[in-house]
């Protein structure tokens, strides 16, 4: 082919996909101003990650003088870092007026960063739940390098967080990042409590007004959704509390869906491949009704 046709089929589209329709602009934030990236955002999280499981996640260091350094120069990183980004999510606020995002950015990036030794002290007891509740972890190094749980709740108690200090965007984008990693699909506007653990994890939805006490246990497949959505005379859906509230020590196995707002009581279990729509009282056992042997012997009832 002529190296002049292929230059006009290019040239062409380039000027068409250089245009702004006024969809395009109506999705787009007011000003000029560059827009997140999610490669830096990517960044703060194995920032955070190497400050928190410094053995785990960076050269290990015996002398405590030694191992404050290098959190120190992690965590200098991290602020730069998280102070643009979060001023460029703050442009998708529309109370947020463009010349003090910047200062907004900074007071919110030292929030944070004050919030760091209580995201820590929960996902080591997250940690410790998952190592607990599998037999197959033979020592926490292997929960903390290989468990996905631990990669998808670091993202969510990060996101979870700055979702707290209503910064646009930001939240969604680290919890997405471990959607597309480990298959767990954490809301950054869920609340979880400690010793927090999902043994597989694979297809694992939590919604974004599900609230979850302490010592709970997910396996894989299980949705913790909304059954239905409310709208206002206009037709607008609202978001208001729609999903379950799970309490302390219950334990739901795999591919169970449990919808809307309702409450399963402390100390129960809930049984594999259930749909539950109503209230739990603590201390229940919920399962699937047993197997019925439809077999026929011998050809006969055929």
């Amino acid at each position: 082919m002529e190296q002049k046709r292929i230059d006009e089929v290019l040239l062409r589209n380039v000027d068409k996909l250089s245009e702004q329709s006024v969809q395009e602009l109506a999705m787009l934030p007011q000003g000029s101003a560059q827009l997140p990236s999610v490669d830096e955002v990517r960044q703060i999280v194995n920032l955070v990650k190497s400050i928190i499981f410094t053995d785990y996640f960076h050269k290990r260091q015996n002398e405590s003088r030694v191992r404050s350094f290098y959190i120190g120069v992690s965590m200098e990183e991290l602020y730069a870092l998280l102070r643009r980004q979060l001023a460029r999510g703050l442009q998708f606020c529309e109370d947020c007026a463009e010349q003090e995002v910047l200062g907004t950015a900074e007071e919110l990036a030292l929030r944070f960063i004050d919030a760091l030794p209580e995201v820590k002290r929960l996902l080591l007891t997250d940690v410790e739940a998952m190592f607990q509740n599998d037999p197959a972890a033979t020592n926490y190094g292997e929960v903390i390098y290989c468990y996905p749980v631990v990669n998808a709740m670091i993202h969510y108690r990060m996101a979870h967080v700055l979702h707290g200090m209503q910064v646009p965007v930001i939240p969604r984008i680290i919890t997405e990042q471990a959607h597309s990693q480990t298959g767990i699909d954490i809301h950054p506007g869920a609340t979880i409590g400690e010793h927090f653990a999902i043994d597989h994890g694979t297809g694992v939805v939590i919604g974004e007004t599900t609230i979850i006490g302490n010592h709970v246990t997910l396996y894989q497949g299980v949705t913790l959704g909304a059954k239905s959505f409310k709208y206002d005379a206009d037709g607008n859906m609202l978001n208001v509390p729609r999903h379950p509230i799970i309490e302390d020590y219950v334990t739901v196995y795999s591919n169970a869906s449990i919808l809307g707002r309702i409450t399963v009581g402390h100390h129960s279990i809930v049984g594999g491949n259930i749909w539950v729509t109503t209230d739990v009282p603590p201390y229940s056992r919920l399962q699937q009704l047993k197997a019925v042997d439809a077999s026929f012997t011998g050809g006969l009832g055929i």
